[in-house]
């Protein structure tokens, strides 16, 4: 849903977005957070050291052992602890209900039925966009807040181009 705020009659001056969160849009940000830190070549190195380590054992005994199973579990833990944080953090975020998000000159401002949230473009240091999301990411070194703004929550191609720009204007690409 996209609405103008009136206040100077530019169509560009405020995006709306109205949504329900699913665990597709954490996962997004989940893994823009990590892709930006470079946590994914930590990940994925530990993924494909101990599932060689675990297979490597399997074929020289012949046999699985309890601590091959471990191993193998390790890598599997470790190739989806992305999977598992957006599932953490979607059992926080369901009980809010629908978030209605606004996008403007001064930042952005989400409401849900139990809490309002504004926050202004300085607490953000960048974004970055994928096929169906903008995520903003927070300015702290570790990048505790990202704010994902799912696109399917626009009424258009036009209102995701608006958000574009509107976020291009005072956040840069990263």
């Amino acid at each position: 849903m996209v609405m103008n705020a009136g206040r100077d009659g530019s169509q560009g001056d405020t995006v709306e977005l109205e949504y329900r969160p699913t665990r597709a849009d954490i996962l997004t940000g989940v893994l823009v957070r990590e892709r930006l830190r470079r946590l994914h070549v930590v990940r994925w190195g530990f993924t494909v050291l101990l599932g060689g380590a675990a297979l490597l054992t399997i074929v020289a005994q012949g046999t699985l052992t309890v601590l091959t199973a471990l191993v193998a579990l390790c890598a599997a833990l470790s190739w989806a602890t992305p999977h598992l944080q957006a599932r953490q953090v979607l059992r926080v975020v369901a009980g809010q209900g629908n978030h209605r998000t606004t996008v403007s000159e001064s930042g952005s401002a989400t409401e849900t039925e139990h809490a309002s949230l504004l926050q202004r473009w300085p607490v953000f240091r960048g974004y970055r966009e994928t096929r169906d999301h903008v995520v903003l990411l927070g300015r702290d070194r570790s990048i505790q807040l990202v704010e994902v703004l799912p696109k399917r929550g626009l009424r258009s191609r036009e209102d995701a181009e608006r958000l574009l720009d509107l976020v291009g204007r005072h956040l840069p690409r990263v």
